[in-house]
């Protein structure tokens, strides 16, 4: 079910370093754009994608995401569109993992059987959907997993140890820690208090670790990779996507190098994390 992303948290054992999971919005700026950028995040160090589903009111995200959400849905992007957009990425890079992370309600409306069978077809991996708790496992969770789509659950700073296997039990993939409470890029995260949350949650699975939310800079993803499975970044690269815009909001001639250039410096920054281990 999880092929991809089972071999591509392989690879990055077998090379001593965490994986490194950057976030975009699906047509941010617009939809050609976000496909330039889609292409380039392999070549850049992404390890794994995950590709946000704009939705006009995204409770979990920050300013910056809620914003990149904005920008793509005034410039048209849609479910349909932003399926097309994996489906044209996967067509030409066979091996990174693709997520697509966001809310039930575009899934709900697209239709959860017509979604699945096409988000399959379309090389995606595995779904983020931050607001389906494990009670709500049958509406999206189970037929997921039934169509080889990785369901991939959040754990939380107050996720305790009486809670937590009630969210891993029909996870899969990775598991993806929260390291603060809040929104996304809120804050900058406690890493002595993530260090031990990671060992905390290992107890209970055998799946891989990720962590995101705060994290925004190469030494952040540093702190990060020294005790997790992966490093996941999303803020700091939508920023990346706003600053580069001119001033009718529209994509310049550094939008794409803007974002692989970010890239690289956190993919540094997590072999770096190796490299001191």
């Amino acid at each position: 079910m999880t092929d991809r992303l089972s071999a591509r948290f392989g690879e990055c054992r077998q090379n001593g370093r965490a994986a490194l999971v950057t976030f975009v919005t699906a047509g941010d700026p617009d939809h050609a754009t976000s496909l330039a950028i889609l292409k380039k995040l392999p070549e850049a160090g992404t390890d794994i994608i995950e590709l946000g589903m704009p939705f006009t009111d995204p409770m979990a995200d920050g300013p910056a995401v809620q914003a990149a959400g904005l920008r793509a849905l005034k410039g048209g992007e849609t479910l349909t569109k932003t399926l097309a957009l994996a489906r044209r990425f996967r067509a030409g890079e066979a091996d990174t993992p693709i997520v697509l992370m966001g809310y039930y309600n575009p899934i709900y409306v697209y239709g959860v059987e017509r979604f699945l069978a096409d988000a399959k077809a379309a090389g995606v991996d595995g779904l983020i959907v931050v607001d389906l708790p494990p009670e709500e496992d049958e509406e999206l969770c189970l037929p997921a997993s039934r169509a080889g789509l990785a369901f991939i659950r959040l754990a939380t700073p107050t996720t305790d140890d009486k809670r937590l296997p009630e969210v891993l039990e029909n996870t899969a993939g990775f598991v993806y820690y929260v390291s603060i409470t809040g929104v996304t890029g809120a804050a900058t995260p406690d890493f002595s208090a993530v260090a031990s949350a990671v060992t905390r949650i290992k107890r209970h699975t055998a799946l891989p670790v990720a962590v995101g939310f705060g994290v925004k800079t190469p030494d952040h993803a540093a702190s990060v990779a020294r005790c997790a499975d992966a490093v996941v970044v999303g803020s700091s690269i939508v920023e990346a996507v706003r600053h580069s815009l001119d001033a009718q909001g529209r994509a310049g001639e550094d939008t794409v190098a803007a974002v692989a250039c970010l890239v690289r410096s956190l993919a540094e920054g997590v072999a770096r994390a190796r490299k001191a281990a």
